[in-house]
């Protein structure tokens, strides 16, 4: 299955007022498909960019739809800047559904692959089952993935997990639990820290806040909780957290938000000590989520955000004073069949172009692809 290449399209960006008069441009370059199995649903994806200049996408693959209990983490990797990708290679199979899958590579070159398990598929299994409205294949096949676990079994198998690498993504580790999740995972600090933004999916407190790693990722402890908003239910309605380090040497965390404040809209929030306290989160006038966060080269900040609205798709914003204020919207796809897509996000290449992925249903297919666009800011 492919999709045509959107050609070079130029859009004027402006910063906001609040930042200075300046203006920039940006170009799209090529946005095409880039999975290579049609016949299944590919979701929540991250890009990483290793030190020896190979890409790594890792997603939630083996799906029939959104929701099902067939989730596997799968990865592929490039050696020529995303121009062609490996064959998909199933990476982590559980005995229940892996959803959102994040990457990263570590100051110590270790690559860190992050998931959690889900049991949202049962509802709509026991509806089936109720209805007999199913056909009888794909009733047997939900049932034999339901029940490779009994049920006490199927709840102790859910989790936030993460696993390792040591050699280039050769071999990889069992599952290490991560007290937190965040479908784009964890961030690297300068002083070694790793640091993961997310929430508690599966405690009674459903807690949104921080974890580190001291290890490279072989353990992990809870650091901070970031505090909520008046008014708002942190544990019902913030989502999806991801985070980066300014060249000023703050933290950044942006937050999807579905409290009536502010609804469908990234929320922020900033650490000046490390991660170990937080200001409260505030909105930053970006309706869009979940976001993922990147610094570049020249130490601006750039968020890449799906966008489930018309126009359908996925844009980005760029921050010059270290996430106070964002830029106007740079639509990186925008003809998108409706709201199942998203989850961007973005490095940047040597040539100081940049590469973003994302999920998305395409009008074609009943299946969600991933695709990609290859971009950049054009200097003043």
């Amino acid at each position: 299955m492919s999709h045509p290449a959107i050609k070079a399209v130029f859009f004027c960006l402006s910063l906001l007022p609040s930042v200075s008069a300046l203006s920039a441009q940006f170009e799209v370059l090529e946005t095409r498909v880039i999975s290579q199995q049609p016949d299944l649903y590919c979701g929540w994806s991250t890009v990483a960019l290793r030190s020896n200049g190979e890409l790594w996408l890792t997603w939630s693959g083996g799906r029939e739809a959104h929701v099902c209990p067939f989730g596997q983490v799968v990865g592929m990797t490039s050696k020529d800047d995303g121009k062609t990708w490996t064959h998909p290679r199933v990476l982590l199979d559980s005995a229940t559904d892996d959803r959102d899958s994040g990457v990263l590579e570590t100051a110590k070159g270790s690559l860190l692959v992050t998931t959690f398990t889900s049991l949202a598929y049962d509802p709509i299994l026991k509806k089936a089952e109720a209805a007999g409205d199913w056909p009888a294949a794909r009733l047997a096949a939900w049932q034999g993935a339901r029940d490779r676990l009994d049920e006490a079994g199927r709840k102790a198998e859910l989790g936030e997990w993460l696993i390792r690498s040591t050699d280039g993504g050769k071999s990889w580790s069992g599952r290490i639990p991560t007290v937190v999740n965040s479908p784009h995972g964890p961030i690297q600090l300068k002083d070694g820290r790793l640091l993961y933004p997310g929430k508690q999916l599966w405690t009674g407190e459903r807690k949104i806040g921080v974890c580190e790693s001291r290890d490279d990722g072989l353990t992990w402890q809870w650091l901070a909780e970031i505090p909520t908003r008046p008014g708002d239910d942190a544990a019902g309605s913030y989502h999806e957290l991801h985070g980066v380090e300014a060249a000023d040497g703050s933290i950044i965390v942006q937050i999807r938000n579905h409290n009536a404040e502010n609804k469908g809209e990234t929320l922020q929030t900033e650490s000046a000590d490390g991660g170990r306290t937080w200001s409260v989160p505030h909105s930053i006038g970006v309706w869009g989520l979940p976001s993922h966060l990147l610094r570049l080269r020249d130490g601006r900040l750039l968020m890449s955000y799906g966008h489930r609205r018309p126009p359908f798709g996925n844009q980005a914003r760029i921050s010059a004073d270290h996430g106070r204020t964002w830029s106007e919207a740079m639509i990186i796809s925008g003809d998108g069949a409706g709201g199942d897509l998203g989850y961007p996000s973005t490095v940047e290449l040597a040539d100081g172009s940049l590469l973003t992925v994302w999920y998305e249903k395409l009008k074609e297919s009943p299946h969600a692809a991933l695709r990609q666009a290859r971009w950049r800011i054009k200097p003043d």
